[in-house]
C-alpha cells in the first residue's frame, strides 16, 4: 500500500499563515461559540450559520441552547417544539435536519458527538464543512473546514482560475497544507480566514487594501500591482 503523500505547500505559505493568525489574535471577533469546546454547543451554532448572519445567530443561539441545552433534550422533543424554538431563523429544513441528528447521536452514539469529519459527515444535514468545523473547533483536530467564505479565500489567494471538481480538489489540498498541524493552531487558523472571509475579503469586493495578507495573496498582489503602476 504507498504511503500517503504529505500536501505540496503553496508558495507565501509561511506568510500568509503567520500575517493571518496575528491579525486574527488583533481583530477576530468575540463570538460567543468561540469561547466553548462543547460539541453540541458548537453544532448547534453551525447549524444556524448556514444561510443566517452573525448577528441573528448571536440572538438566537442562546435561546435554543437554553431550551435545548443537551443533545438528549433535543432529542426527546416533538418536532412541533424544534420547528417552534427556530421560529424566525428560517431554512427550517436546518431545523428537522438538526433534530434527526440528535435523534440519531442519541440511538447509535450514546449521546456523544463525533469527533471525527467522516464519522460527522454520516449525519443528517452535516457537510464537509460543517464536519471539519466541530472536529476542528470541539475537538480541535487539524481538519480544514471550508465554508462559503474560506473557500473564496483560498481562491483568490493562491487558485484564481481555479473551477469545477478540480478547482475543488485543488482548494482541499491547499487547506490541508496550510493547516497547522497542532490541534489548537488549527482551530486558530480555520477561525482566522473564516474571518477573514466574513470581513475582508468578502464576496461583494475583496477589501485588498485593508487585507492583512495581500502580499501572499495573488489577487492581493495583482491589486497592489496595478494601483502601484496606476
Amino acid at each position: 500500500m504507498a504511503a500517503k503523500s504529505t500536501p505540496r505547500l503553496p508558495a507565501n505559505h509561511a506568510t500568509f499563515r503567520r500575517r493571518l493568525l496575528r491579525w486574527f489574535r488583533r481583530h477576530g471577533r468575540d463570538l460567543p461559540w468561540r469561547r466553548t469546546r462543547d460539541p453540541w454547543a458548537i453544532l448547534v451554532s453551525e447549524f444556524m450559520l448556514q444561510q443566517t448572519q452573525v448577528s441573528r445567530v448571536e440572538e438566537y443561539w442562546p435561546r435554543f441552547l437554553a431550551r435545548f441545552p443537551t443533545v438528549h433534550a433535543l432529542a426527546g422533543a416533538t418536532a412541533g417544539v424544534v420547528r417552534e424554538s427556530w421560529e424566525g431563523l428560517g431554512y427550517y429544513r436546518r431545523a428537522a435536519h438538526l433534530h434527526q441528528l440528535a435523534q440519531v447521536i442519541v440511538s447509535r452514539h450514546d449521546g456523544r458527538i463525533p469527533d471525527q469529519p467522516e464519522d460527522l459527515r454520516r449525519l443528517p444535514g452535516v457537510g464537509p464543512d460543517t464536519a471539519g468545523a466541530v472536529a476542528s473547533f470541539a475537538y480541535e483536530h487539524a481538519a480544514p473546514a471550508i465554508d462559503t467564505n474560506v473557500a473564496r479565500v483560498l481562491r483568490r489567494a493562491f487558485h484564481p482560475r481555479a473551477r469545477g471538481a478540480a478547482g475543488q480538489r485543488a482548494l482541499l489540498r491547499t487547506a490541508q497544507a496550510l493547516l497547522p498541524r497542532r490541534g489548537p493552531s488549527a482551530w486558530s487558523f480555520n477561525q482566522a480566514i473564516m474571518e477573514l472571509g466574513a470581513l475582508v475579503c468578502t464576496a461583494r469586493v475583496a477589501r485588498c487594501e485593508v487585507c492583512p495578507v495581500q502580499g501572499a495573496c495573488k489577487t492581493g498582489s495583482r491589486t497592489q500591482g496595478l494601483r502601484t503602476t496606476a
